[in-house]
């Protein structure tokens, strides 16, 4: 399966609350997106790895993605070497992807820094020829294939994005999203401990990142994303 835009993050719930409005942006624009969950998030402090599953399909159905795979990498403990490196490269080049999506390398979590590296060096190495992988679904021997761009959307930190998308006719929707983790975020019938994102204030918090990100672009609701690599335009007027 070939999808234009890959998502790849260390926990369910990281595109949701850093993407999803560009993911339903994307989509509408004809393009086809995937996800990639590394870990099933076993070591958060409310719900269960299949809760959260369950919570994983319905935010994929909600964002309208082409498909949704979790690697099943140790919450905590995955690494950035060959092992996990080689796994994710099989399914880079399975869903061959023009554009990576991916978590920020400064962030609160330590994984999802340790993401963002591990899934920088796999989307290089997954263009080298020499480098052999099969197929995880159909056994066969993978081509090579690099994706074009790897973009790293912001989380938690506040940090300055080199680009940001208008999401503004998506807000309802990437809110829709996020509330598809009822075991995760605000829920006043939830009688689990509490945790730094299952307060009313973290929600409010992530209304208020998207509102930020959309105010340096003059528009509503923005989500804003950072680039390692220069960015170029063909067309100045397109600019916002």
């Amino acid at each position: 399966m070939n999808v234009d835009v890959l998502c790849i993050a260390a926990h369910p719930d990281d595109v949701e609350m850093t993407s999803a409005g560009t993911v339903l942006s994307l989509i509408d624009q004809g393009k086809t997106v995937a996800v990639i969950d590394l870990t099933r998030g076993e070591l958060g402090t409310r719900g269960t790895p299949d809760i959260r599953e369950q919570e994983a399909a319905e935010g994929a159905r909600v964002m309208r993605l082409s498909a949704r795979h979790n690697m099943g990498f140790k919450d905590g403990f995955f690494k950035n070497d060959e092992e996990h490196q080689k796994a994710l490269i099989a399914w880079i080049r399975h869903f061959k992807p023009q554009i990576v999506l991916t978590n920020t390398v400064d962030d609160r979590h330590p994984d999802h820094g340790r993401a963002a590296q591990l899934v920088t060096d796999a989307c290089f190495y997954s263009g080298l020829r020499m480098l052999e992988t099969t197929d995880p679904e159909t056994g066969e021997v993978q081509e090579a294939h690099r994706p074009t761009y790897v973009y790293y959307f912001i989380q938690d930190r506040s940090l300055k994005p080199d680009f940001v998308v208008d999401v503004s006719p998506y807000w309802n929707q990437k809110l829709d999203a996020i509330k598809a983790y009822k075991s995760q975020f605000f829920n006043p019938e939830s009688d689990e401990p509490q945790s730094y994102i299952s307060g009313e204030a973290f929600m409010k918090f992530l209304e208020s990142r998207t509102r930020e990100h959309g105010h340096m672009i003059n528009v509503e609701f923005g989500e804003g994303f950072i680039s390692k690599r220069m960015l170029g335009v063909q067309d100045l007027f397109a600019l916002k």
